[in-house]
């Protein structure tokens, strides 16, 4: 019989630590942080589970094994209520325009793949937002600022009496579309309806934070402070809670069409170009 091989102290250190990190997993394999609060969350996702199997039900009879979805006013609501994490691929494919993109183009994508790839092009894609110059990004935060300005007018006097850029506090929301930010189940509810209704929910998102905020940002005394009163506004029970959550974002921030955030957009580009020609 094969003996066994003794086991040094550095082996068992480090089994116990990719013991620890599977552990730390969550369900979409991404790792929890080390002071996350398990007794929370098991009681938030007890109550939560009940509305997946309710929603995934009424989902199972809307698509009846389909394997192509149109778009409408019925699968608008259903799609803000939440898709089960078993039709959330079907769903993100047709609702994104994807799936119309990859039948239309067939073998495309494994072409783009194969082929000689433009340094600029690779460049452009490693920056997460539009263009080498982040004009796009930037552009969203200014247009930020001006629906804060007209949504939530003392936050925005807070962040121009400290000289407080937009960039300095939500540029990860955006660069990120909040995946690292928000919880991750509050995260996809999130992309169930940003690849329904566009960019404009991640507006709804921010303007949603930042207004149960409001009181904690007023408070702020220095760049600092608002710098804390940020990162504090994407903690707590409100993120938490994702179906409430995101039954706010669609009531709270009031209306926001995408010809408002269009205007808005070509207005702060513009600004900004200037600035920086």
């Amino acid at each position: 019989m094969e003996k066994s091989k003794p086991t040094n102290g550095t082996q068992v250190l480090a089994a116990s630590r990719a013991k620890d990190r599977v552990d730390r997993l969550d369900p979409y394999g991404f790792e929890r942080s080390v002071d996350f609060d398990y007794a929370s969350y098991e009681e938030l996702m007890s109550e939560y589970l009940v509305v997946l199997t309710r929603r995934s039900i009424k989902w199972s009879k809307l698509l009846k094994g389909k394997g192509k979805v149109q778009k409408n006013v019925k699968l608008k609501r259903y799609v803000r209520k939440g898709i089960p994490n078993e039709h959330r691929a079907l769903i993100w494919m047709a609702a994104s325009g994807a799936q119309d993109q990859l039948e239309k183009n067939p073998g495309y994508y494994q072409s783009m793949l194969e082929a000689q790839h433009d340094p600029k092009l690779v460049e452009t894609i490693k920056t997460d937002y539009y263009t080498p110059a982040m004009l796009g990004l930037k552009a969203d935060q200014e247009v930020l600022g001006e629906l804060v300005k007209v949504k939530i007018p003392r936050v925005w006097q807070v962040m121009s009496d400290h000289n407080v850029m937009w960039t300095l506090v939500v540029s990860r929301w955006f660069i990120c579309l909040y995946i690292d930010i928000l919880p991750v189940e509050t995260v996809l509810r999130i992309w169930d309806c940003l690849f329904y209704e566009g960019s404009k929910i991640l507006f709804r998102v921010a303007l949603t934070l930042i207004h149960h905020n409001q009181a904690l940002i007023e408070k702020a005394q220095s760049l600092p402070d608002v710098c804390q009163a940020f990162k504090e506004s994407v903690r707590g029970p409100l993120v938490d809670e994702c179906h409430t959550f995101m039954q706010k974002i669609f009531n709270e921030p009031g209306t926001l069409s995408m010809a408002t955030l269009t205007k808005l957009r070509t207005t702060c580009r513009a600004r900004i170009v200037a600035e920086e020609s």
